[in-house]
């Protein structure tokens, strides 16, 4: 169980795709010789094999358009459309096939009266493979947010044990004051043209510099990019929730909540050493 969670989902779609055919080939081809009992074994498994042939076309199309436009309604809409074409198609082609083994070709009439019996079964057919199709990026997507939680989480982990000098501190205003704070102690900075404003412990002051300036000071080890604009620190971290487009949200010490996009959440992870799963 353990080896079928690790496989790669292209690996374990594509046996459950053949394991499918193959099973459905065989299946048909006992019921036309339990129809048909003058059909030798070959030619009942050759009909049934050419007959549902068209549908691995269709399971590798609706893959690939997954891919290109998710599991949302976008690849659900384009896939709406298609089954327009595809299915009359299909059924047109299973038609004609049935035609040849009967030895019926000349049959105009018949072929298009078999065409649209065809159908229902086609409709179908062309329903199961989007849903498993659409069912399996689901469970793809939800077990990349897995594995990259886990992986940002031992980072995360990995961050809190790093030796941070306790006699860095910044001097931040605060209104008409400046106030002396640890650098540990600051969860992020966020770039407010040439100030930075700093947040720990739910305050927040403005230190004359720039973002840039002040990452190039900090420990990469612990401070990161959460964005273009702002810096975070990742021993501040208590909490990591993935978001459904990708990126993650982040429960700070103090409860304030920070989001890193999907391009950061994959910079953060190799800068910590740990490429992208």
């Amino acid at each position: 169980m353990r080896r079928l969670r690790r496989a790669p989902v292209g690996a374990v779609i594509g046996l459950f795709t053949a394991y499918s055919y193959v099973a459905t080939v065989l299946s048909v081809g006992w019921y036309l010789r339990r129809g048909s009992p003058d059909l030798s074994v070959a030619t009942s498994l050759t009909w049934a094999a050419l007959s549902y042939a068209p549908w691995l076309v269709v399971a590798g199309l609706t893959w690939v358009v997954i891919r290109r436009f998710g599991a949302g309604w976008g690849a659900t809409g384009v896939l709406a459309v298609a089954m327009l074409v595809v299915v009359p198609l299909i059924a047109a082609l299973n038609a004609r096939t049935d035609m040849g083994f009967l030895n019926r070709t000349d049959a105009g009439g018949d072929w298009v009266a078999r065409m649209i019996d065809r159908l229902p079964v086609a409709i179908l057919l062309y329903t199961a493979v989007v849903a498993v199709g659409l069912a399996a990026a689901y469970w793809r997507s939800a077990r990349e947010a897995r594995d990259c939680i886990d992986t940002l989480t031992t980072a995360l982990s990995e961050a809190r044990t790093v030796e941070q000098d306790q006699t860095q501190r910044l001097l931040i205003s605060t209104g008409r004051t400046r106030t002396s704070v640890a650098v540990g102690d600051i969860e992020w900075f966020a770039s407010a043209g040439n100030y930075v404003v700093a947040n720990w412990d739910g305050k927040e002051g403005l230190i004359r510099e720039t973002l840039h300036g002040m990452e190039a000071r900090l420990d990469p080890r612990v401070f990161t990019r959460s964005h273009r604009s702002s810096l975070i620190n990742l021993a501040r971290v208590s909490q990591v929730q993935p978001l459904s487009d990708g990126s993650w949200r982040l429960t700070m010490n103090s409860g304030a909540e920070l989001v890193i996009s999907r391009t950061y959440r994959d910079a953060v992870l190799e800068k910590l050493g740990r490429p992208a799963p």
